[in-house]
């Protein structure tokens, strides 16, 4: 999935698979990626739109969509 660049402390990169529904999250920390299932491109759209990617993130995905890490 191709990610682009956001401006965040906490996330480097983000893409988007809408046809999938699957939000692709790469980590600042460790470089990790993760792929978050079942995320609508509604709350997509409010993701990338919230005043912190990073806190979006933490309170509205992260726990709430089934998840997998990319190797």
């Amino acid at each position: 999935m191709k990610r682009f660049a956001v401006d965040s402390s906490a996330l480097s990169c983000v893409g988007y698979n809408e046809k999938e529904k699957v939000l692709e999250v790469e980590f600042r920390e460790n470089d990790a990626v993760w792929q978050y299932l079942k995320v609508g491109k509604r709350q997509y759209k409010e993701f990338m739109n919230s005043d912190s990617l990073g806190n979006y993130f933490s309170t509205k995905i992260k726990g709430k969509h089934p998840e997998r890490r990319v190797k």
